[in-house]
């Protein structure tokens, strides 16, 4: 069964490469070739969005708001602004991962791969990551089977990460969600956090370091 990818780019020559590069991989690429608010048509059976910024009609982060508001469906960004902003904006707004122009079709195709094989499953109350299952009704943490004694803080810490696992979140991003932003030296409060979780889980990797970003969990099935 092919997997469903659908690619927003307005280049003709870039967008019909890659949905040939797709297609070569074993994938279907769908192809829209201007920006608007995507609706459940437009999202049915995609497992993946590649998402271009600079879009007639309507620019990527607001495609990326939008789309945020009716599906989780994983977004891989892919634009020629290189800038360090653009990035951490594409990844506070959703996004799970950001590439620029160029690269290699090699790369792009990996990418795509790797996210598509991520096993996440998502439940009514809670997340399941491999051998990480987190409940988030009864604020409980297992780790193969066996719970994990976990702070209101903690708790509160590895639960927004898992809101979309794989993607990063921005250090201010849980500061504000978790802590205090006005605290001093809140940066230096949440790496103490997260390295308290890291122990307890008995699984370091389970949580990494996006250096310069944040932290995200870990997706992979090898985590």
């Amino acid at each position: 069964m092919q997997r469903h990818v659908l690619i927003i780019e307005d280049d003709e020559q870039l967008g019909a490469q890659l949905v040939r590069h797709l297609e070569e991989a074993g994938l279907r690429g769908r192809w829209l070739k201007d920006g608007r608010r995507l609706d459940g048509d437009d999202l049915r059976q995609v497992e993946l969005v590649v998402l271009d910024l600079m879009l007639p009609s309507m620019h990527g982060f607001d495609v990326l708001k939008h789309l945020r508001t009716l599906s989780d469906v994983p977004v891989l960004i892919l634009s020629a602004r290189s800038d360090t902003a653009d990035k951490i904006r594409g990844l506070k707004l959703g996004a799970d991962d950001y590439m620029t122009k160029p690269f290699w079709p090699e790369e792009f195709v990996e990418r795509v791969r790797a996210r598509l094989r991520r096993p996440i499953m998502q439940h009514p109350g809670g997340v399941q990551v491999g051998a990480l299952r987190i409940d988030k009704e009864r604020r409980e943490v297992f780790v193969a089977d066996e719970l994990v004694p976990l702070t209101r803080v903690e708790f509160d810490l590895i639960a927004a990460l898992a809101e979309r696992p794989g993607a990063a979140m921005t250090r201010r991003a849980l500061v504000e969600r978790v802590l205090d932003a006005d605290q001093e030296g809140y940066e230096r409060t949440l790496d103490v956090h997260i390295s308290r979780i890291r122990k307890k889980l008995g699984a370091p990797a389970l949580i990494e370091t996006v250096w310069g970003i944040g932290y995200r969990l870990a997706a992979d099935e090898d985590a």
